[in-house]
């Protein structure tokens, strides 16, 4: 044996003659699925999709994984059904994996196949018992068979395995399509709680406190969802509501402005900044910010009104009539939209259609002493003395009954009682109405001519827990009823509306 000596006694043995190394060769079944992953990934779906046809025709068909991605790839190209059988060709392959029953579960469901969808994924619990997202998709599916008591307990069940902001998210809308707001706001605190940096959910809650009537703390939430989120639309568009429900308009379309720079093409947010600038009575600016969200909804009737007031308060009453005739083609339902139609045709010298349009929203709605008002004064503008003495008896009774009811809260348009104190004794009514409780009459017992507002309307806000609006987002985008406050349209009451969606 050779051996060579370095250094002294030390021995130096010779190194071993070197050998070449070669990668351990994977299964033929799983060798490209490391390629195919870094491909879907990185969004290259040319390439990743020849790598799967080659891959599949390598394996006669039976890799899991170039399948799985095949089905999401269809599913992301709108092939809904060609991914539904592609995953179920992988549930046929491996009978154990619950994520594949999950997927052919999904592309039921965007198929609209829900009570299939149901069923799939209870398939899929039995696999995995403990899957909050099986449970959360039942939820879903459920809510669009309209079965709302099993699509609580789902995404109860799914809460209880996990917290997360979705399944609450989905239970609160629940609620409010019930229309319980109370739990609806109960969920949204619990979500908070657990995500309470989540301007979303900051937002909803904040929304929901403006519908109950809470505005200090509706604008604490949406102060802080505009904190982690200086650019949330919904937070700043529902804030500057408020604001401009204060008279704030300065303050509110800066808000606006930062709102507008996000999203430019909002007929909501164009409809709040035409009423900023009727608050400022810059009527001409006004009209421009709204027809330009008339041009981005053109049926939206809240838009269509504010458009008829601005032109009512311009003494324009042909264009007031034009735009209030539509909004009252796309709302029939709304009282007010009558009563500011009737002041149009009543400018226009069409008394009897404008007696149809005020008995109209006396039917309409039985509750705003605004309407019996202004019927009042029209009737005693064209003479009719004894119906316009009916009309303010019904005035005082439904006055009356606003009181009953909000004892506390309370609140009534000063330029009504004023209307209402003149028109008393110029009618030789009794001395000692309801109005004069708060607010004496007038020294000279004559009423005036029928005008137009000087003062604006306080804009009201709107909540989006649906499914539209809500809505919105899968999410709110909803939306929703107003709760408008009121001002006067001709001695009467006209509300402006601004939204918070």
């Amino acid at each position: 044996m050779e051996q060579s000596i370095s250094n002294g006694n030390t021995p130096v043995l010779p190194a071993p003659p070197s050998k070449q190394r070669k990668a351990p060769e994977l299964h033929v079944v799983e060798r490209r699925n490391w390629l195919i992953h870094l491909h879907y990934i990185r969004q290259e779906y040319d390439a990743c999709k020849s790598l799967i046809q080659e891959q599949l025709a390598e394996t006669n068909g039976m890799c899991e994984y170039a399948l799985y991605v095949q089905g999401l790839i269809f599913r992301n190209d709108g092939q809904i059904q060609e991914s539904l059988e592609v995953f179920q060709s992988c549930c046929i392959l491996n009978t154990k994996n619950s994520d594949y029953l999950k997927q052919v579960g999904r592309s039921l469901f965007l198929l609209a196949r829900h009570k299939a969808a149901i069923e799939v994924y209870n398939e899929a619990l039995k696999l995995e018992d403990a899957d909050w997202k099986s449970y959360h998709n039942q939820g879903i599916c459920y809510i669009y068979l309209k079965d709302l008591t099993k699509a609580k307990d789902c995404f109860k069940k799914a809460l209880q395995i996990n917290r997360n902001e979705k399944s609450f998210v989905m239970l609160g809308k629940i609620f409010l399509q019930e229309q319980d707001i109370e739990m609806a706001i109960d969920v949204y605190r619990r979500a908070i709680e657990f995500s309470p940096e989540n301007p979303e959910l900051l937002t909803s809650l904040g929304l929901l406190y403006m519908h109950m009537g809470s505005y200090q703390k509706a604008f604490e939430h949406l102060g802080t969802a505009m904190t982690y989120d200086p650019t949330n639309f919904d937070a700043i568009l529902a804030a500057g509501s408020m604001m401009q429900t204060h008279h704030d308009y300065d303050v509110a379309l800066t808000k606006y402005r930062v709102a507008a720079a996000a999203v430019p093409e909002s007929a909501p947010l164009w409809n709040n900044i035409g009423m900023c600038f009727f608050g400022k009575k810059k009527y001409v600016a006004a009209i421009s910010c709204l027809k330009r969200a008339c041009y981005l909804a053109p049926f939206e009737w809240k838009v269509l009104q504010n458009l008829g007031l601005v032109h009512l308060t311009m003494h324009q009453f042909a264009s007031a009539f034009h735009f209030l005739s539509a909004a009252v083609s796309v709302k029939p339902q709304v009282a007010e939209l009558y009563m500011l139609l009737a002041v149009a045709l009543a400018h226009l010298s069409d008394p009897e259609n404008a007696k149809q349009a005020y008995e109209k929203a006396m039917t309409l709605d039985p509750k705003d002493p605004a309407i019996p008002l202004n019927f009042c004064v029209f009737c005693y503008n064209i003479g009719e003395r004894k119906a316009a003495v009916k009309y303010l008896t019904e005035f005082e009774l439904r006055l009356k009954t606003l009181r009953q009811e909000q004892p506390i809260n309370f609140a009534i348009d000063k330029e009504l009682l004023d209307t209402a104190a003149t028109i008393g004794p110029a009618l030789h009514v009794g001395d000692n109405q309801t109005w004069e409780k708060n607010q004496p009459a007038a020294a000279k017992p004559s009423v005036p001519p029928l005008q137009t507002p000087q003062q604006p309307t306080t804009p009201s806000t709107e909540e989006i827990f649906s499914p539209k609006r809500q809505q919105s987002f899968d999410a709110l985008s909803q939306p929703s009823e107003e709760a408008p406050s009121g001002g006067q349209q001709v001695n009467a009451v006209a509300k402006s509306h601004s939204s918070s969606e």
